[in-house]
């Protein structure tokens, strides 16, 4: 049966897209809304001389704070338009002044991430939420993009503001079938302008027998073009432009435009001194050419078409919609993503679209850009990513930027429980199953629950539990184990193994709080990728899968050292321990380069570390920050330094917390009170 075309599809896509975002919006009110939990309240202070002294709480705004979101954007606006109380987040629904997006256009794209470490370099593959989101994307081409697109669209109008705007960075992939989409959403009325960037040149070979790729679109609406926010922007006039002013009187340069109407049928009069008459008519009526009389702006002259005085501009020419003196990102601005956006091109948009203290929104957050020039610009900002790379470069940059203390947050509930995935599962059950026959565990009857997430081993009289793919697991989970090893199915369970995916920054704090009953182990990230090549049966007699408990992070014992009103604490990393090389999403090539590290320099593998040196067992406050690449404190760009002092108010008795990412973006939390 032969394939159906885009065009064909389109109806289908926006049908779909209107069905799920509508189920969506029904959700809002209910109890089943997404909520987000701060994962950190930052206060950039990185490290530059190994000494805190107690900076910037006085920065926090109790009226809003800015928010770094992890996880599923779709998700992330729905908590948005919800609003959340328990983070003082009100509903967002018609407050948003600008969005921009740059949303992945490419379908061929290597989603790798390159990580330099001491002596040796490795790629890690997307983790597992990832991939799920990415063959979601891509599993249809571009049917499924714009698929996973036209709903988000559709909250990002809700989102928006009377005075709105959005902006959508594309390429030429799909630019033009997005373009349909968003005439759909937003209303072809309310499309202003395609800009055009010419940003990176493509593949210069001339082997390419066509046009060399050069400039990406972008795609500029308002949610209403009547009501609008608009600063003229402008550019410097190029050399040509230069000629054109080349008369001066008193008032400056002038050039000499025409006044003819370009599509014929214009004003027909006469000014009354011999001129000529333009070969169309005049392109404006008598008064307003007797009022440019009058200002000396109109040049009339016998025998000649007049012409009008249009004087250099200090400021320069207008913007126009094609950009070609916005260079891509380079030198200081790199900051390690691969498709990151210069600062100028956002610079242009956020002035152009938004005024200060105004309210801008980035989706697909990436490098940071937006929320970086946003900030700079005195704006407030929201910005997401699905990525942990993503989420690991734009805390750095934000820190590194000294920006104002900003809530670092992550989706609150999945609620992506049922796996939909490759057929091939189906044959033996749905993937929880499976990778519960793959422990060793043996799943309920349906007749005996009705949950295929629980399993047991009976010889032991453990309960075993398998979260999903799309999941982040965290305390809620670890909970709902330790109150099922009491009451499922009358009780009496020795222990519940927890098998998961994905870890949410509250696991370790949980992990401790339960360890007498319940336990964590890590399922494989290959594990799908395995069950692909050598399928089910294979990998149960060759009983080659393992799972792995966490990775963990360990302190040496805090010193205090006391003065009249103040003490200072020190704080010292001891080790960090990555049990296995199979925990981490790599190629069997690069697994030995990392058990290499792991074996003669384990803390080379923390990207990321802060302190709260007042932990209240809720809001972890990042204080204190170091990360690699920060070099204001030491000369090494691939190590953190290992150890943090902080001034802080005398107190009987505290709480410090430590939280360490490794260079995967995984988290570890030690608490220790002194």
């Amino acid at each position: 049966m032969p394939t159906k075309s885009l065009i064909e599809e389109l109806p289908k896509i926006v049908k779909q897209g209107k069905e799920e975002a509508q189920r969506i919006m029904e959700r809002l009110s209910s109890s089943t809304r997404i909520g987000l939990q701060t994962n950190e309240l930052v206060l950039p202070s990185k490290d530059t001389s190994g000494l805190w002294k107690g900076r910037n709480e006085q920065m926090i705004n109790k009226d809003w704070m800015n928010r770094l979101i992890y996880g599923d954007n779709l998700l992330a606006m729905q908590a948005l338009l919800a609003g959340d109380e328990a983070t003082g987040l009100p509903s967002l629904r018609g407050k948003v002044d600008l969005i921009y997006i740059d949303p992945p256009f490419d379908s061929k794209a290597d989603y790798r991430t390159k990580i330099n470490l001491p002596g040796i370099d490795i790629e890690q593959k997307p983790t597992v939420i990832e991939q799920f989101a990415y063959s979601d994307t891509w599993q249809d081409g571009t049917v499924s993009y714009l698929k996973m697109l036209y709903p988000r669209l559709v909250l990002m109008r809700e989102l928006l503001s009377d005075k709105g705007s959005i902006y959508v960075h594309i390429d030429w992939h799909v630019g033009h079938y997005v373009k349909t989409l968003m005439d759909e959403v937003f209303g072809k009325e309310n499309f202003i302008n395609e800009v055009i960037w010419q940003g990176a040149i493509g593949d210069t070979s001339s082997k390419n027998k066509k046009f060399i790729k050069s400039h990406d679109s972008i795609y500029f609406y308002r949610k209403n073009a009547l009501n609008q926010v608009w600063n003229d922007i402008f550019q410097e006039y190029d050399e040509g432009t230069h000629e054109h002013y080349k008369w001066r009187d008193e008032k400056g340069y002038y050039g000499k435009n025409p006044v003819d109407n370009p599509g014929g049928g214009g004003y027909i009069y006469s000014l009354g001194f011999g001129e000529k008459m333009p070969k169309n008519g005049y392109r404006m009526p008598k008064e307003t050419a007797l009022q440019w009389l009058k200002n000396g702006c109109l040049i009339v002259e016998e025998g000649k078409v007049p012409v009008k005085k249009v004087y250099k501009q200090e400021d320069g020419t207008r913007c126009r919609d094609v950009w070609v003196d916005i260079a891509s990102a380079r030198g200081k601005q790199l900051v390690g993503y691969a498709t990151q956006k210069p600062e100028a091109l956002l610079e242009r948009i956020i002035k152009a679209s938004s005024n200060d203290g105004d309210f801008v929104c980035d989706f697909f957050g990436g490098s940071g850009t937006t929320a970086a020039v946003a900030e700079r610009l005195g704006r407030r900002w929201i910005t997401t990513d699905i990525g942990k790379p993503a989420i690991l470069v734009m805390r750095k940059r934000f820190i590194d930027q000294e920006v104002k203390p900003f809530l670092y947050q992550c989706i609150g509930d999945y609620q992506k429980e049922a796996f939909s995935g490759n057929k091939q599962y189906r044959r033996v059950g749905d993937l929880s199953q499976i990778v519960m026959q793959l422990y060793g565990a043996i799943p309920f009857p349906a007749e005996q629950l009705n949950d295929r997430n629980w399993g047991y081993v009976k010889s032991s009289r453990t309960l075993v539990y398998v979260d999903s793919p799309n999941k982040m697991t965290g305390a809620a989970t670890i909970r709902k184990a330790k109150e099922a090893k009491g009451s499922l199915l009358g009780g009496g369970w020795s222990k519940v193994v927890v098998l998961a995916w994905n870890f949410a920054f509250d696991i370790s704090a949980a992990m401790q709080q339960y360890k007498e009953d319940v336990e964590v182990l890590v399922i494989p990230p290959d594990l799908l990728d395995k069950l692909s090549k050598k399928g089910y049966d294979k990998l149960i007699r060759e009983g080659s899968v393992r799972f792995s408990t966490l990775q963990y992070l360990t302190v040496r014992p805090i010193e205090v050292k006391p003065y009249s009103e103040q003490e200072e604490i020190t704080v010292r990393l001891d080790n960090y321990v990555l049990l296995s090389p199979d925990n981490i999403p790599l190629d069997d090539k690069d697994k030995p380069k990392l058990q290499q590290i792991m074996e003669r320099d384990p803390l080379a593998l923390i990207e990321y570390w802060s302190v709260d040196p007042d932990y209240d067992g809720e809001t972890f406050r990042s204080k204190w920050q170091d990360y690699r690449e920060n070099t204001a404190n030491d000369s090494d760009p691939l190590h953190c330094v290992y150890q943090a002092k902080l001034i802080v108010p005398r107190k009987e008795r505290r709480t410090v917390c430590v939280k360490a990412v490794d260079v995967f973006g995984q988290e570890s939390i030690v608490t220790e009170t002194i």
